[in-house]
């Protein structure tokens, strides 16, 4: 049997082993980044087992870990279904497992002359995963990610309830501090970040998903009424925006996926969260403040937008005691848990999440989450760009951009007039050559006008359908037949396309 001292080692062995796939012999600079964390790590064990050669090890089970694993790991296998960069990450997600178990033994051993043995390390990194990865010419942050975040948990705490306790949650904590440092520098492009926030997407049903598998999550630990508070907060702003700017404040979504996604299972953390029923529905109004204001000072300042998820999680950590002192003043007459005064424990919780689910049905028969969204739809902002409403022309600007790189003559048109050609010659040329490469006559016609006397237009054709309308947040589906394409372009605000969709129809002429 291998004697306890030797477990952190073995985890660092393991570590180092993984340097021998090809897949990390093929990066030289990965490959480096994972000896040299292992190499650390043995050197930290022979130093602890020199000085301090007695260590006590206990194997310790906690339901909150491994259920919150199981949640999270469902996520990443669907997710990875859809985007199959998460599957052939699965070396790195491993080499962040073995390293955190390795980190988390050792750093206890320094302090206490002993260490615990469980799943505790495991929803730390799928969480991490779920939102932030480096990519591997850059994993040593990824490494020093995780290392922060059990650093935080061991070393930053305070009395809570008569306890000496973490106060930050291992996961959002170097999340929240990272993404600041990434913001700060400019370095964005060294994570998968953007590209995590939007292939959520492409997996069908992904709300329906999230929502499922979080179940178990809430009615054990008590924390739908956090989610449920800040999902209502967010959608109920995302109403009145909408009432008074005519679009969408987050464009595609009254709540995105990932901020979703975070509801559920980033900052619902029931360690580092009010103890009072009301304290956690104050704390989830706060967070789902927070991702309204951060999206739009984000936005505004130029800066990536998927960190609004991010960065208030670890400022809300530090207010949950201040939150409970608040929810026993006066406002205690409001305290939700005075509506089921002879319910406790499980029975409460799945009281909550009774409610909850009512509401989920509720905002998906009304479209508030789910995969159909009218901010899905690209004429929707050429409208809105037209009426020069907020969001219009910069959001259809994207689309169109989007749609002229896949391959849409009709949308390299549109793209080219909205950069105006008076005012940005060349970029609108270029625009219109590729229009006028794709097929579009309107697009040849604007770039011989070189800008100049009426814009050319035209309705898009059965090709540029295929590539425009969508279906959800993803592209049609392959192998539909003419009729039912312009059906789905009619419904999305083509109105050409509404004459062609009973008809077995050819494709107009350009």
């Amino acid at each position: 049997m291998l004697p306890v001292r030797l477990l952190p080692l073995a985890f660092t062995a393991a570590l180092a082993a993984l340097s021998l796939l090809p897949v990390v012999r093929g990066n030289a600079a990965l490959s480096a980044t994972i000896l040299s964390a292992a190499a650390a790590l043995a050197v930290w064990h022979g130093l602890l087992a020199w000085r301090q050669p007695r260590v006590a090890a206990s194997v310790v089970l906690r339901r909150q870990h491994y259920v919150q694993a199981c949640a999270q790991g469902a996520i990443l296998l669907y997710w990875g279904w859809y985007w199959r960069e998460v599957y052939d990450a699965a070396h790195l997600l491993l080499a962040q497992l073995l390293f955190a178990y390795a980190f988390d033994m050792l750093l206890s051993w320094s302090r206490r002359d002993s260490f615990t043995v469980g799943f505790a390390p495991v929803p730390v990194i799928f969480s991490i995963n779920l939102f932030l990865w480096f990519r591997p010419d850059w994993f040593y942050f990824q490494f020093l990610l995780i290392a922060v975040g059990f650093a935080a948990k061991e070393l930053v705490r305070w009395n809570k309830d008569g306890r000496h306790v973490h106060i930050f949650n291992p996961s959002s904590f170097p999340l929240g501090l990272f993404s600041l440092g990434l913001i700060l520098t400019g370095t964005t492009g060294l994570t998968w970040g953007q590209e995590i926030a939007t292939t959520l997407n492409r997996a069908p049903q992904i709300y329906l998903v999230i929502f499922l598998v979080s179940l178990p999550v809430q009615m054990l630990f008590g924390v739908a009424t956090m989610t449920l508070a800040a999902v209502v907060t967010t959608y109920v702003f995302g109403l009145l925006y909408f009432a008074s700017a005519g679009t969408y404040y987050f464009v595609d979504a009254y709540i995105p996926i990932a901020v979703f996604l975070g509801m559920h299972l980033l900052f619902t953390d029931p360690s580092t969260a009010p103890r009072t029923e009301l304290g956690r529905v104050l704390f989830g109004v706060a967070y789902g403040l927070s991702v309204i204001a951060l999206y739009g000072a984000l936005g505004a300042l130029g800066h990536p937008r998927f960190y609004d998820k991010l960065l208030a999680v670890p400022v809300l950590n530090l207010l949950i005691q201040v939150i409970d002192r608040l929810s026993r003043t006066a406002l205690r007459r409001i305290d939700p848990a005075a509506w089921w005064r002879g319910l406790a424990g499980t029975r409460r919780n799945a009281a909550w999440v009774g409610v909850w689910t009512a509401v989920f049905v509720a905002l998906s028969a009304a479209q508030g989450v789910g995969d159909t969204h009218r901010g899905t739809h690209v004429m929707f902002w050429r409208q809105a760009c037209a009426e020069n409403l907020p969001n219009g022309c910069p959001h259809f600007g994207v689309l169109v951009s989007a749609f002229c790189n896949n391959g849409s003559g009709w949308a390299c048109n549109e793209y080219g007039l909205l950069l105006q050609p008076e005012l940005r010659p060349e970029l609108a040329a270029d625009a219109f050559r590729r229009a006028c490469d794709l097929g579009s006559a309107a697009g040849c016609a604007n770039l011989d006008g070189g800008g100049t006397g009426q814009a050319a237009r035209e309705p898009p054709t059965l090709a540029d359908y295929e590539v425009v309308v969508r279906e959800g947040r993803r592209p049609l589906p392959a192998g539909l037949p003419p009729p039912e394409i312009y059906r789905r372009a009619c419904a999305q605000g083509f109105a050409d396309a509404c004459g062609q969709a009973s008809e077995p129809g050819d494709e107009p002429a350009r």
